[in-house]
C-alpha cells in the first residue's frame, strides 16, 4: 500500500508498506541480479549501505539455479538472507536482450536460454509461477521490451499485447496467492507501461493499465539510449495518468541527475546498476561530481573518496589505497568502491526526501541535478 505524505509540484514524499517492511520514498533499489550485488557484496553489507530494497532477475534465477530449488530453500529471503522487500523483474528485459533466436507470439516467447543454449518458453503466466516460487515483495508483469526508437505501428501493436499479457499476469497472481503452499501470498504486482517514445502511445497504454487497479504502476522502456530530455518529456507526460495512490516506478534509471529530475517529476522508485557497475571500473560518485581512481593524481592522495561521504569505505580507507587494489586487481578493490557507490545512491535518496519534508526540493533540484553527473 502507499501512503503520499506530502507534494511539492509534481515531486512526492510517501511511504510504501509491504509484508517484508516498510519503505521510504523516493527509494532506490540496489540490483543483486542473480541474489548478489556484483562486486562481493552480500545482503549484510546492503543494511551496511542503508538499502531500503533489494532487485533481482526472475531470468537469471529461473536460469541458475533454478526458482523450483529457491522456492524449496524456503524462497529469495530465506536463500539470500535478506529480510526487506525484494523486487524481482518479469524477466522480459532480459529474453529480448541476451536470449538469442527468440520468437514472440501471443502466448509468449520462445528462446533459448545464454547460458547453455536450451530452449526456454516464458509467457505471463510462467513468469509469474517463476517470480511466485521465488517468494519476492513485489513481482513484475511480463511486458515486451521493444527497441527505441521502433516504428510507429509496431510499437503500437506491442503495446496492445502487453496490456493482454497483463491481464493474464494478474490473473495469475490472484490465482498463485490463493495456493496453500505459496510462500509469500501478500505478493505484489506491478504493471509496466510501455510505447517507446510515443506520447499518445505511453498515455493510452498508461489509461488502460491503470483501469486494472494494480499494486503499483512502472515506466519501462526508457534510459536505452534515448538523449534523456526525451526520458524527461515521456514520464512528463505519463505522470498525470498514473495513478496518484499507487507507487510510481521507473526502470532502470540511472544517473543521479537522471533520479533527481525523475522525482522532480513524479517517480518514487528507481533502480540501475550504474552504481555498482561503474564501481567496478573504478568510477565514484562524489558531492563534487565523478572522479575516476584509476588516475596518477590520486597516487598519494590520503583523502577518502568523498570527504563529505560516512560510508565504511570512506570512514577507513583513503584514495591512495583504493587506487592502489585496482591497479593490483585485488577483489577488495570492487568490493570497496560498490560499497560506497551504493552507499552514495543511498544516501542521495536520503538527501531527496529530507529536502522534500522541508520544501526545498526545487533548491537541491538545481544545486545537484547538473553537479552531480559532472566528471571531475
Amino acid at each position: 500500500m502507499y501512503k503520499l505524505i506530502s507534494k511539492q509540484g509534481t515531486a512526492r514524499r510517501g511511504e510504501f508498506v509491504t509484508v517484508h517492511g516498510t519503505v521510504q520514498t523516493p527509494a532506490f533499489m540496489n540490483v543483486a541480479t542473480c541474489a548478489a550485488i556484483k562486486g562481493g557484496l552480500s545482503s549484510t553489507d546492503l543494511e551496511a549501505v542503508n538499502c531500503q530494497v533489494m532487485l533481482s532477475n526472475t531470468y537469471h534465477l529461473h536460469v541458475r539455479p533454478g526458482d523450483e530449488l529457491i522456492k524449496e530453500l524456503g524462497g529469495l529471503h530465506a536463500f539470500t538472507g535478506w529480510k526487506g522487500p525484494i523486487l524481482t523483474d518479469s524477466g522480459g528485459f532480459q529474453v529480448f536482450s541476451l536470449a538469442s533466436l527468440r520468437k514472440i507470439k501471443e502466448e509468449g516467447v520462445y528462446f533459448q536460454s545464454h547460458v547453455d543454449g536450451r530452449h526456454i518458453f516464458m509467457g505471463p503466466e510462467e513468469s509469474m509461477r517463476i517470480q511466485s516460487n521465488l517468494a519476492s515483495t513485489i513481482a513484475m508483469a511480463f511486458d515486451e521490451c521493444v527497441e527505441n526508437p521502433a516504428e510507429y505501428e509496431y510499437a503500437k501493436r506491442s503495446c496492445e499485447r502487453t496490456v493482454r499479457w497483463l491481464e493474464r499476469c494478474k490473473a495469475e497472481m490472484e490465482r498463485l496467492n490463493a495456493l496453500p503452499d505459496t510462500i509469500n501470498k501478500n505478493q505484489l504486482l506491478f504493471g509496466i507501461n510501455q510505447g517507446c517514445t510515443y506520447e499518445d502511445l505511453r498515455i493510452e497504454n498508461m489509461k488502460r493499465i491503470a483501469a486494472l487497479d494494480l499494486d503499483g504502476y512502472a515506466i519501462g522502456g526508457l534510459a536505452v539510449g534515448e538523449p534523456k530530455e526525451e526520458m524527461y518529456r515521456i514520464i512528463s507526460a505519463v505522470e498525470p495518468y498514473m495513478p496518484e495512490n499507487k507507487i510510481r516506478y521507473l526502470m532502470g534509471v540511472g544517473t543521479p541527475g537522471n533520479i533527481i529530475e525523475a522525482v522532480y517529476r513524479g517517480v518514487d522508485l528507481f533502480d540501475c546498476v550504474m552504481p555498482s557497475r561503474n564501481a567496478r571500473h573504478g568510477h565514484l560518485f562524489t558531492k563534487a561530481g565523478i572522479i575516476n581512481i584509476n588516475n596518477n593524481k590520486y597516487e598519494k592522495d590520503t583523502l577518502p573518496i568523498d570527504p563529505e561521504c560516512s560510508c565504511p569505505t570512506c570512514r577507513k580507507f583513503s584514495r591512495a589505497y583504493i587506487r592502489h587494489l585496482f591497479r593490483s586487481k585485488e577483489m577488495l578493490a570492487m568490493r570497496l568502491a560498490v560499497m560506497h557507490n551504493l552507499w552514495f545512491y543511498n544516501n542521495l535518496m536520503s538527501e531527496i526526501r529530507l529536502a522534500l519534508d522541508e520544501g526545498r526540493y526545487e533548491q537541491f533540484r538545481n544545486e545537484n541535478a547538473e553537479k552531480l553527473d559532472t566528471r571531475i
